[in-house]
C-alpha cells in the first residue's frame, strides 16, 4: 500500500512547518488527489490515522479532497471531465485530449497550533 509513504511524506512535510512555526501541535491537513493519480482516499484516510499517534498531529482532522481528472482537447478547446468511460480523444474533433488536471497530490494546507 504506497498510501502509507504518501501519508508518511505529508506527515514529515506537516512536521517541518510545524518545526519551523515553532507550532506544539497540527490541527488539521487539508490534501488534494486527483482522481488519476492512484492513491486511494480510503486507504490515505486509513494511513493517517495510524500514522498520526502520538505525534503533534494525533488529534489533527485530515481533510483529503479528490479531484475530479480533466483534459482538454489541444484542437478545439473542449473539456472532458469523466475517469468512467475514458478515452484520451475529443468528442468533438477527435483529436487527442491533454490532461490538465486529476494526476496531481498536494498539500493544501497545514493548520498549526502554537500553544501547548
Amino acid at each position: 500500500m504506497h498510501e502509507m509513504a504518501i501519508a508518511q511524506s505529508v506527515f514529515d512535510i506537516a512536521f517541518g512547518e510545524a518545526s519551523k512555526h515553532g507550532a506544539a501541535k497540527i490541527r488539521k491537513i487539508k490534501l488534494s488527489i486527483g482522481e488519476f493519480s492512484g492513491a486511494v482516499k480510503d486507504s490515505l484516510d486509513f494511513a493517517f490515522e495510524v500514522l498520526k499517534k502520538d505525534t503533534p498531529a494525533s488529534n489533527a482532522e485530515i481533510e483529503i479532497e479528490v479531484i475530479k481528472l480533466k483534459a482538454v482537447c489541444g484542437e478545439c478547446g473542449e473539456v472532458e471531465c469523466r475517469l468512467g468511460d475514458l478515452k484520451l480523444s475529443c468528442q468533438i474533433c477527435g483529436c487527442e485530449l491533454n490532461i490538465i488536471a486529476g494526476r496531481d497530490m498536494t498539500v493544501d494546507y497545514i493548520d498549526l497550533d502554537e500553544g501547548e
